[in-house]
């Protein structure tokens, strides 16, 4: 599971047939490093990927360590859990997820001893139960969205607006994402930017990810890694913002407090505490 104090700001994913990438990626900056065994390796490849990511595993690294297994359906699942297991990886994301069953399959194959992180939107089933069931589960870590996969299972020609927004369904998968995360009460992190050359672009979509409630942000490329920390780092302005706030109810006689003119009441409180957290000046 993840240590409560550790970052979950940025989470690479690296292929798992890449010794040089997946090396390269343990003295990274990323908060979390994910091994991919799935789409990023050919069906042929993966016994190889397999053998490399369970000796890439055996290394010390400063950045949390995920495997990101084969779907279920594939059938692929349980060789890469037993691979890799027995070398302590932090965690497993599950692609193609359906919902709270499919996690628990995955749990029962580590032992229930392996934190999750769940891709929650790759097919319209998942979406659709994203809000008609509770995903909670004891294993579960995290739920995360693409809009890839999504888009290909939909039969999309794009998932991306001509002015690079998402287009309502995807928002609308991205949103079902956060409130079923929260819900489960386990960390929300938001999709890849997938033009790894568009900074401007990746820290707008960061930054609006940050500000909705999410916790974090996936990466196909190292170059994103910088990026993805500031935008998702209060800017010293909400900071000293929510000292304010803090300070305003704290010594307010009743529930509620004003500051700059506008009222305050517990849900502020509750920002406030959270946006010190996560600046690291202070405790939720």
């Amino acid at each position: 599971m993840i240590p409560a104090t550790a970052a979950t700001r940025s989470w690479l994913f690296v292929p798992g047939n890449d010794p040089r990438k997946m090396a390269k990626a343990l003295t990274c900056d990323a908060d979390v490093v994910i091994f991919d065994l799935e789409d990023a390796v050919a069906p042929q490849d993966k016994p190889t990927a397999r053998a490399l990511v369970a000796e890439a595993l055996t290394h010390p690294a400063r950045p949390l360590r995920f495997v990101r297994v084969n779907g279920l359906g594939t059938g692929l699942a349980a060789a890469d859990v037993a691979a890799t297991l027995p070398h302590a990886p932090d965690g497993y994301v599950l692609p193609k997820c359906e919902g709270p069953d499919d996690i628990a399959t995955l749990s029962e194959m580590t032992g229930g001893r392996i934190g999750i992180l769940a891709i929650a939107t790759e097919t319209v089933r998942a979406v659709r139960n994203l809000m008609r069931q509770d995903w909670a589960h004891p294993a579960l870590t995290g739920l995360t969205w693409g809009g890839e996969d999504l888009a290909a299972d939909l039969g999309s020609l794009s998932n991306r607006a001509t002015d690079g927004s998402y287009r309502s369904l995807f928002v609308q998968a991205r949103d079902l994402t956060l409130l079923a995360a929260r819900d489960a009460g386990v960390l929300a992190i938001d999709s890849v930017f997938v033009d790894f050359h568009d900074t401007a672009g990746l820290n707008a979509e960061t930054r609006d990810g940050f500000t909705l409630g999410f916790d974090g942000k996936m990466a196909i490329h190292p170059a994103q890694i910088d990026t993805i920390h500031t935008a998702m780092t209060p800017a010293p302005a909400d900071v000293e913002w929510a000292r304010r706030v803090i300070a305003a109810l704290e010594t307010a006689q009743s529930g509620v407090a004003q500051l700059d003119g506008k009222m305050l009441d517990l849900p502020h409180l509750i920002s406030a505490h959270r946006l010190l957290r996560l600046a690291g000046s202070g405790t939720a």
